[in-house]
Formats: structure tokens, sequence, C-alpha cells
């Protein structure tokens, strides 16, 4: 995501020949923690602090478990800070120990740092760079997995149309890397290429072509001496996708090299409608979760059942969590997704490595403070047991209605309830609420209580504690109707329509016209995508429609809008576009 000249055959026989000998004594005996070593013929080189490698590949990757991406920074076109992370220091990486991950993935971009002629030379600096991060990582006894990432798409994608200049610039890319990195510790893996892609191809082609590259990736790092000679390979499916096409393919790759030091790695992103929430798919709701349980079903059938480690190298929610926008996903059910997939990945035996393009979503790299620790709370949480959620996180009650008893149905997760708390005080059973199986029912009475003064939006929050994991939050929160006003505005700009929430939180948008059919530039689907379509802007008081939505109306055809809230509200909105101007009106 945004997301070496030659070859030699010539074996090290130097001090990259005994490190990798002394590590191989160390795999023998079976030891565990870290030691320290530095490394060597390398003038003036620190001591790096390496983990020791354990006794399979698959317990190596195991024991990356978790990993987690320095991601939009050494990936980041054209530049490291080009995507707004700032540089790489020692302390992200002692930052993302103490944490509790035990490797890291760095993704790298090559091409704007290479010539793009033969013999494809990487400049120096940024390579010396590259090399520089990575020991930062090594020395804090964290793996590592280094990459050929965004150049897939650059120039790797077009292998198609110019097979023999890509395949050749492919060879020295991995040639180069492999001479600079071919006396690191074993610690260090390499991933042949990011998330490969091909332009105008089959299925049938690209996986033709993936092949090709990776074969060609084991080829030139096995022959490249020192610890490559063993290192540990991961290679992609093509698209990194889990679809059992692929698998099957990668399963026959991997087979014909016959080299047992080789890890499967895929993405995982979420059931596409719900991780960019579009077509309806507001809620972690049962399709989603099949969705998840299938791939990791697929992954434990096709290889860690067989031995063949995994790692998911990138996977997350493609548009939670983004401080600069208002959120798409609803943040129980986004809580619901990263319990699940914590808990699908140990079943089947799969080391996940989190995407964390920066500041604006998990760890901010100025601060080195989790932009939400609550949320990496829950995560962090998953890596080891799992926790009990409920059908929702919120509790909404009409201010203009009397209070009524409420129900919400509990997801034990094999877990089991132990009550109900406000901060340190704890609910009691039979006033406050009453259980019937998983049926948890707030009474009239406390949620009056907890209601207080009725003020629009959040009043209480009151947490669901289980026997493991991390407490539910439910939020008891006061709404109305929403309310839309009448509104101009053009296609360039967009139309921004004042809106009182009136405490509700908006959950997805349908677009239809009259004769039924869809309006909108989602054209597949009536619900719009959320943030591409439209968007709430809550501290606005107002609901805007993007100039991609407006663009693509029919010139005079009137579009009619229904707002869906997570209250149950709906809110019925008409649009037409004349020209570049539009025009909106309360239904």
């Amino acid at each position: 995501m945004q997301r070496t000249h030659h070859l030699t055959d010539r074996r090290s026989r130097g001090p990259g020949r005994v490190l990798g000998l002394l590590l191989a004594l160390i795999t023998m005996i079976g030891l565990t923690g870290t030691a320290a070593f530095a490394a060597p013929g390398q003038k003036g080189s620190v001591p790096i602090r390496l983990p020791l490698l354990a006794a399979s590949p698959m317990d190596t990757v195991a024991a990356m478990q978790p990993s987690w991406n320095l991601g939009n920074t050494l990936d980041a076109i054209p530049d490291e800070t080009s995507w707004g992370n700032p540089k790489v220091t020692k302390a992200l990486f002692d930052t993302i120990k103490a944490q509790g991950f035990r490797s890291v993935r760095i993704p790298v971009t090559w091409t704007d740092h290479q010539s793009t002629t033969a013999p494809y030379t990487i400049d120096a600096t940024w390579m010396n760079r590259v090399k520089e991060v990575v020991d930062m990582a090594l020395a804090d006894g964290l793996y590592v997995v280094v990459n050929v990432h965004h150049d897939s798409w650059q120039w790797i994608s077009a292998m198609h149309t110019d097979h023999d200049r890509v395949l050749a610039r492919f060879k020295a890319t991995w040639t180069q890397i492999s001479a600079k990195f071919k006396d690191s510790p074993q610690s260090l893996l390499f991933e042949s290429n990011n998330e490969p892609q091909f332009d105008n191809t089959t299925d049938a082609q690209g996986i033709q072509y993936n092949s090709e590259l990776n074969t060609a990736f084991r080829t030139v790092v096995r022959q490249s001496g020192g610890n490559n000679a063993t290192r540990l390979l991961v290679l992609p499916s093509l698209h990194t996708s889990s679809d059992q096409v692929f698998l099957d393919a990668l399963s026959g790759e991997m087979k014909a090299m016959n080299d047992p030091n080789l890890v499967a790695t895929v993405h995982y992103y979420g059931y596409y409608p719900f991780s960019v929430n579009v077509a309806g798919g507001t809620r972690f709701d049962a399709t989603s979760q099949q969705d998840m349980s299938d791939r990791f079903n697929r992954l434990r059938t096709t290889f860690t059942s067989k031995g063949v480690p995994v790692y998911l190298g990138e996977w997350g929610l493609l548009q939670f969590p983004d401080s600069n926008h208002p959120s798409r996903i609803e943040r129980g059910e986004a809580l619901k997704f990263y319990e699940q997939l914590g808990y699908n990945a140990r079943t089947a035996g799969v080391t996940t490595a989190l995407w964390d393009p920066g500041t604006w979503a998990y760890l901010n790299r100025t601060t080195f403070q989790w932009t939400d620790p609550a949320l990496f709370a829950a995560i962090r949480s998953s890596w080891t047991t799992r926790s009990g959620t409920a059908s929702s996180d919120r509790i909404f009650l009409a201010k203009s209605s009397a209070i009524t008893a409420r129900t919400l149905t509990l997801n034990p997760n094999g877990t089991a309830f132990r009550g109900l708390w406000q901060g340190g005080t704890q609910l009691v059973q039979g006033r406050d609420y009453t259980v019937s199986g998983t049926q948890l029912t707030l009474t009239a009475s406390a949620l009056t209580r907890l209601a207080g003064n009725r003020a629009y939006g959040i009043n209480a929050t009151i947490q669901a504690r289980f026997s493991r994991g991390v407490p539910w939050n439910i939020h008891v929160t006061t709404y109305d109707r929403p309310v839309l006003s009448d509104a101009s505005g053009s296609t360039s700009d967009g139309l921004s329509i004042p809106t009182q929430f009136r405490g509700d939180q908006l959950a997805t948008m349908e677009s239809k016209y009259a004769d039924g059919s869809t309006a909108g530039n989602t054209a597949w689907t009536p619900y719009q995508e959320f943030n591409n379509a439209f968007s709430p802007n809550y501290a606005g008081n107002a609901l805007t429609l993007t100039p991609a939505y407006l663009n693509a109306l029919r010139d005079g055809a009137q579009a009619t809008l229904t707002f869906h809230f997570w209250s149950g509200a709906t809110v019925t909105y008409r649009v037409t576009k004349n020209g570049g101007s539009v025009t909106g009106t309360v239904a």
C-alpha cells in the first residue's frame, strides 16, 4: 500500500560465513532470547542485538508475531519524508519494541533512486540509508523484512509489454540489495515484490509473471553468498491475494523451488464494502466475518497446516483510522474487525504485520504516542486472547420520547460476561440491567439516570466487562432525527448542506433517480462511498456532497438521497444538477 550489476556464484568464506555458522549453531542448540554481536567486516560498526533464530522457518515466523509496518516512509515517493512522516530514528524502533512488536516490515521504493537503464544502478546514498534504518531495527532485537515496494506499479507492472527490460531491472535490483545485506543476520528477511500486479493481463498471465519474478528473486539471492544462502525469503501471491486460485499457484511455485527457507505472504484489508463503507457495508456483519474466516482457513489449509509459514505482510482497514477525515467506519464495528482478525490469525498460525501509514493513523512518529491508545490496547489484546463485544457500542435515546428499556446482544467470543461498570462503580444486576442468555437489557430507570440532562450526544459511557480481553464500551447517547436545509453549490466546489445532527452519527447515503437507477459516482450500488461521495462535518454542522459525486449526476435529473444514521433515523433529500450549478432541497 500507500502506500549488483551481475550475479556471482562465489560463496563467502569470510566473516559473513562465520556469522552464518554461529547463528546456525545457536539455532541447533535451541536457545531463546537475544544476543549482542558486532556486524563483522564493517569498520566503525556498532554492536547489533540479534534475535536468536528458532529451529525452523515456521518457528522463526511465529517468533515474529506481532509485526508492524514502517509505512509511507522509505516507500514514499520520491523520498523518505515526502508523504508527511519524519525521518526514522532509532527511538522509533525503541518504541515499537517496547510496545510488544517483535518484527518490522520496512517497505522500500527504489525507483527514484535507481537508473532506468542498464546496469540499473541504485544510488549509494539511498542504499546506505536503507541499510542504516534496517540496522537500527536489528539493533533493537527485531526481526526485519525488506522488500521492493511501489516499484511494483511504477515499472514492474509493465512486464507484459516490456518483459526483458523489467526482468533485467528486477534482477539487478535484487543483486544490489543482496550484495549490500549478504552479511546481515538471518533475522533479516527479504520480500520479493509488494502486491504484484501486471498491466493488461489475465490472472493466468499474471500468475506466470509473478512466478517468474519470484523464481528470479530466489535465484539471485541464493547465488549472492553470505547469509543469503539460507536467508528466509518471502514470496507473494499475485496481488498478495488470498483467493484460492492465487494461493494454489504460489504453493505450486514454492514446491517447485524445493527450498525449505521460504515464507508465503498475502495482505488483508477486510471485506471491501465494509473496509471503505460502500454498498451499505456499514457493519462487521456475517458477510464480513465469513470473508475473514474463509481467508484465514484457506491460508491454514494451503500453507501452515503443511509446515509452510505465512506472513500477513499488511492488514488493517482501508479507511480506518484516519484522523484527517471523518471516520467512515463506526468505531464499535471496527473494533469487532480487529478482535476477530487476531483470533483468526492465531488459529491459522499466521503472523500479522499491521499496516501503519504514519502520524495520522496509529503511531505518531513525532511524539511516539498512539493516536488512539484505546484502539491500540484492543489490537494488543487481540494478539493473545479474545474479547467480548456486543451488537452495538451505542444505545440511542430519542430526546423527543420517553426513555424505555433497551436491549443489546452480547458476543462473549468464548469469554464469560462479568457485569456492567460506570467508571469504578458496578451497576446492579436486576435493578440496572438483566441478562437472559446473550440478551443484555438496560432498564428504563438506569438509562434515565445515565442520560442525565439529556443533552444531544454521548451522556454517559458504561463498560461491559468479560472474563478476559478488553472491556466493551457502550455509549448512552441522546439524539433526535437530524434536520437538513435547502442549499446551493457547484460541481467544482461541492454542495454543503446545512445540517443539525442533533446527537446522531451518519452511517451511509443512498442515492437514486426517480426510475430507481443508481445516481452517483459509484454506479454499481446506490449506497455511495463514505468520504468519497459524501462526508459529514459535525463541527461545521454540514453534510458535504463532493465534486466527484455531483459531476457523475445526470444533468437535469433529480436524485433522491436517503441519509441513514446510526440511530436508525433516515432523512430524505433531493439534489439536481444543471450544468455547473447544483441545488438541494428538503424532501
